[in-house]
């Protein structure tokens, strides 16, 4: 490989490897972890003056990728990522969850799904952004000081999605292929669909929470990665599902087998099930976003599956799936209290140190009691029994992954903006119709890219499949991306490949 302007590859040498393949040349010694990382640290240099999905580089790393000791037996080291700034974090570094009120923290302890990205090899080099607490479908902060916005590589003035905004738009620019991401309403599958990534939310219990949580405590949230390919999905995975023994709320039995081995094996005669339907919200889902999703259910056919599509009132009764999901939405926020006195932060203060639609939140908490708790598990219990009974005539439900197509950056999904919360709440929730459900009841799903609306900017299609399944959706996914790979490898306009 010929340098070019002290680099290890040229621009589009770096775009045409995905995670494994900057893995084998490490391990082949073609490249050193070293070149790796800089050429990462010079693709954040070359972009992210547009995109603000940085929020730290770490120049320790940058100078001995070593510096955290990943596992050069991992089959992705030297495989640099970005550490989300909320969730599992890594000893010695700051994870200040967008928000003020833990502006400064520093992880004390190595959280287990860091230990898992570092078995297997991968080079934290850096902190990507995320909304206040990964409250939001937009990537737009202000507890720095300065409004950051994190912005769409295909379109500018669009967000990058949320809460894993600022991961999703280093890998589509092409400044590293893999990064981490979590998910507790769509916070990994709504940013791979603004962006036109791989967005895989396993099962719940599939990947280990951090120290000090558990899934009783959050039953919505789950980590995971983004990708530009569904192979780099499943080697991540391979890792991440290792769940250390007390890690979880009630242990998930192993993976069946390797991820990787799962998708070299294309699913034959797959019953799908089809839906773009309201799931119990306002409105429908955009025309476009709809009518990319049939291309979808078409192409499935044509790989010799068959699609049927249901009517959404057979999936489950919608009522109590949204009461019980936004109470407890709503509840968790109470959280921000205890923060605040751990720190010695006056509640009477909290105002100040939160952004204007999650001190909302806050307030809305207390209108909230342990009855309304009680009836939130009463609902997840019913929703979660219909929805079982009904994937268990289907192999896999093919839906949009967002109701809504590429919205404004610090648009109308923002925390910064100001507004009744029920008004917002419901627009959010109204957005997310197809990926939360998910998130109530811990089944998989995954976001495919589906191409470009007319305007340019991705749409997303997700499966999903039962408990467990993730290597069905990954075998699905592979299968997807081998049929059509113009959907995978489509350049945005802002990319490392490109001047200007």
């Amino acid at each position: 490989m010929a340098k070019r302007d002290g680099l290890a590859m040229s621009w589009s040498e770096w775009a045409q490897h995905d995670g494994l393949a900057l893995a084998k040349l490490v391990r082949e010694r073609k490249i050193h972890p070293r070149e790796v990382v800089r050429q990462a640290a010079a693709g954040v240099e070359r972009v992210d003056g547009k995109l603000e999905g940085v929020l730290e580089m770490f120049d320790d790393v940058l100078a001995n990728p070593d510096a955290d000791r990943p596992a050069r037996t991992g089959r992705l080291y030297g495989v640099p990522i970005f550490l989300k700034d909320l969730g599992s974090g890594l000893a010695g570094r700051k994870r200040e969850w967008g928000s003020r009120l833990r502006k400064g923290d520093v992880t004390k302890a190595t959280d287990p799904a860091i230990t898992n990205f570092l078995a297997g090899g991968m080079i934290p080099i850096g902190r990507s952004t995320c909304p206040e607490y990964g409250l939001a479908f937009d990537t737009s902060t202000s507890y720095l000081g300065k409004v950051k916005v994190t912005r769409n590589p295909w379109k500018l003035d669009r967000t990058a999605g949320g809460s894993s905004g600022g991961s999703a738009t280093m890998i589509a620019a092409g400044v590293t292929p893999v990064s981490m991401a979590s998910d507790g309403a769509g916070s990994t599958r709504t940013p791979a669909s603004f962006c036109g990534l791989v967005g895989l939310k396993g099962t719940r219990g599939r990947v280990p929470r951090p120290i000090g949580q558990n899934e009783g405590m959050n039953r919505h949230a789950i980590e995971g990665v983004l990708s530009r390919s569904v192979r780099d999905s499943a080697a991540a995975l391979d890792y991440l599902a290792r769940v250390p023994g007390g890690a979880t709320f009630m242990k998930l039995e192993p993976p069946r087998g390797s991820y990787l081995d799962a998708i070299a094996r294309a699913p034959k005669g797959l019953r799908i099930a089809l839906s773009t339907g309201s799931w119990g919200r306002e409105g429908q889902c955009d025309p476009q976003v709809a009518a990319r999703v049939r291309e979808v259910a078409q192409l499935c056919e044509s790989l010799g599956h068959r699609v049927e599509e249901v009517d959404d009132a057979a999936i489950c009764e919608w009522e109590p799936m949204w009461r019980g999901y936004v109470s407890t939405w709503i509840i968790n926020r109470a959280q921000f209290r205890p923060i605040a006195e751990a720190r010695s932060i006056d509640p009477k203060r909290l105002q100040r140190y939160l952004d204007p639609m999650s001190w909302r939140h806050y307030m809305a908490a207390a209108r909230y009691g342990k009855w309304d708790i009680w009836n939130a598990w009463s609902c997840n219990d019913v929703v979660t029994r219909a929805i079982g009974r009904f994937i268990e005539r289907y192999d896999a439900l093919l839906t949009p992954t967002m109701a809504i197509r590429v919205p404004q950056a610090n648009g109308p999904y923002s925390l910064l903006h100001d507004e009744d919360l029920d008004v917002w709440v419901d627009r959010f929730t109204d957005a997310g119709r197809y990926t939360i459900p998910g998130n109530e009841t811990g089944l998989p799903g995954i976001n495919v890219p589906a191409g470009l609306d007319r305007d340019g900017a991705p749409i997303g299609a997700m499966f999903y499949a039962s408990w467990a399944r993730e290597d069905l959706l990954l075998a699905l996914a592979a299968q997807i991306e081998a049929a059509k790979p113009e959907w995978f490898t489509r350049l945005p306009p802002t990319h490392v490949t490109k001047r200007g």
